[in-house]
């Protein structure tokens, strides 16, 4: 058995940094394993950086002995997912729209522009005297982060089509639907599913940072209330539980993508051809 990286054995690879990574976090913030360099004494070093060990004991409270963080993960995944679709949508749509008209392309980019730059975690107090502090002021903080992400890749990819073949497709009749279908659809769509991945993390900071500044549940709430009494090993395990969800359903978007872009040969196909 080789134990080199490649494709048989990289997940096990993957699982020993992580390992590796906890193990060597254990030892830094336990008290006596090792000398203490930084802090004064073992204790500050846990306070700081919390214990590995309490920290998964407060996520199996969580999940298994206590059982009440489902109703605060189901709100923050409900907030999490109503952003990333709605915003998902909204940047596909406004994306095809302006890059196939060029005239409200021109009239609208530096007000677009305008609205990218600015910083849009201030808008969250604006959001929630709006939208009140229940789940629609999280979903419309999560729809700016993420609608921007969408809009520029599926723009710039409608903008990458090959103008040959889109001679090509018109000399042989398609009408402007059928482009639409076969030809900048297409071609957008290994665009959205690059700016996909990243809209998960960022739906996610929007249900999280909204139910940071006013809510009464959520995931996000319970790390603000952890903080609140410098409980750091259960702000580490509200972390990592968020983390854990935010790679799932990056992986969903994973398998959508696998499954959507069948057409699309894949690196080591292209290399065999």
């Amino acid at each position: 058995m080789s134990w080199k990286p490649g494709p048989k054995n990289i997940r096990w690879w993957q699982a020993g940094v992580l390992a590796a990574v906890f193990v060597v976090w254990h030892l830094l913030t336990a008290p006596g394993l090792l000398p203490n360099i930084v802090f004064e004494n073992d204790k500050q070093a846990s306070f700081f950086f919390g214990e590995p060990i309490a920290i998964f004991g407060r996520i199996w409270k969580w999940f298994v002995v206590d059982a009440d963080i489902y109703r605060h993960l189901a709100v923050t995944l409900i907030e999490t997912v109503l952003a990333f679709g709605v915003g998902s949508v909204l940047g596909l749509a406004f994306g095809l729209w302006l890059a196939l008209a060029p005239t409200a392309s021109a009239i609208l980019e530096p007000y677009i522009k305008a609205l990218n730059s600015m910083p849009r975690i201030i808008l969250a107090p604006i959001f929630a005297v709006w939208f009140g502090l229940g789940i629609a002021s999280k979903v419309a903080l999560g729809v700016t982060l993420v609608f921007f992400i969408v809009f520029f890749n599926v723009y710039q990819g409608v903008k990458e089509v090959s103008p040959v073949v889109l001679a090509n497709a018109r000399m042989l009749g398609a009408s402007q639907k059928q482009l639409l279908r076969h030809v900048y659809l297409p071609s957008a769509t290994s665009w959205v599913f690059s700016s996909l991945h990243t809209s998960v993390g960022l739906a996610f900071v929007g249900a999280v940072v909204g139910e940071y500044l006013g809510s009464s549940q959520g995931v996000g709430y319970l790390i603000l209330q952890a903080e609140g009494t410098f409980d750091i090993n259960t702000v580490m395990a509200g972390i990592l539980v968020l983390t854990a969800f935010a790679l799932a359903l990056d992986a969903a978007v994973g398998r959508l993508e696998r499954h959507l872009m069948k057409w699309q040969p894949r690196a080591g196909e292209t290399e065999k051809l």
